[in-house]
């Protein structure tokens, strides 16, 4: 059976995984980005998934 390591980063502007193989070769990658809302000067926000 193969074996993989997922490597997850959450960041304020997006979130992003990598997958490796056993060897440390990259797999897959995804990234999602975050829509930045900006109700006030000075302020921001994230709306949920």
């Amino acid at each position: 059976m193969a074996k993989y390591v997922l490597a997850m980063d959450q960041g304020t502007t997006s979130s992003r995984s990598i997958i490796f193989d056993e060897l440390g070769i990259p797999v897959k990658a995804q990234n999602k980005e975050f829509e930045q809302i900006y109700p006030k000067a000075g302020w921001v926000e994230h709306r949920p998934l």
